[in-house]
């Protein structure tokens, strides 16, 4: 009987030093009921330098949510996720990392800083309903034949190390992929 517990003890310790593995959607899902948090508290707050910390995390998360879905969500359920769906939301992607860029570049004291908080938190909210609606990307990429535990876990991974790193250097410009015209990077004019 103590030898069972000690097992039972041993296996609940292991079990709380290691978090619990998320699927991929559950983890994206987990990111928008983060980000949509961050919002709130931005949108209630009355200090500037509360709401400066607060958008600079809410780009952060934006700017690693948006690489982890680009870089290995949406590359891993192409052809089984309507390729409309994909663009659209890569594009969706691209408007909400030009005001990233915009708020990242600013502050609180600026003309349209919170117009422009204001706006990115309504893009998000409308890239977020498409993507976890019924007949959304997350529910077409569950039918997929994808292994959902282990892209979390690939997807997890990256996020973390992509934390690290923002977290030290401070969060990029963000690039945008289907933009074309004025600018590719935030900042950068298109070379002809």
């Amino acid at each position: 009987m103590a030898a069972a517990k000690k097992t039972n003890g041993a296996s609940t310790k292991a079990a709380k030093g290691k978090p619990k593995a998320m699927d991929a959607v559950a983890l994206l899902k987990a990111d928008h009921r983060k980000v949509e948090e961050l919002f709130a508290s931005y949108e209630k707050s009355k200090s500037k330098s509360v709401k400066a910390k607060l958008a600079q995390q809410i780009c952060m998360e934006l700017t690693i949510h948006a690489t982890i879905e680009e870089e290995i969500f949406y590359p891993s359920v192409k052809g089984q996720v309507e390729d409309d769906m994909l663009d659209e939301a890569y594009v969706e992607h691209d408007g909400a990392k030009m005001l990233i860029g915009e708020i990242l570049a600013g502050s609180p004291e600026d003309q349209f800083y919170d117009a422009k908080v204001k706006v990115l938190s309504e893009e998000i909210k409308h890239h977020v309903k498409e993507e976890e609606q019924r007949d959304g990307i997350f529910a077409q990429a569950k039918q997929a034949s994808v292994d959902m535990k282990a892209l979390g876990e690939q997807l997890a991974g990256r996020k973390a190390e992509l934390m690290k790193m923002y977290k030290q250097d401070g969060v990029p410009t963000p690039m945008t992929r289907s933009m074309r015209g004025v600018q590719l990077e935030i900042g950068q004019p298109v070379e002809a």
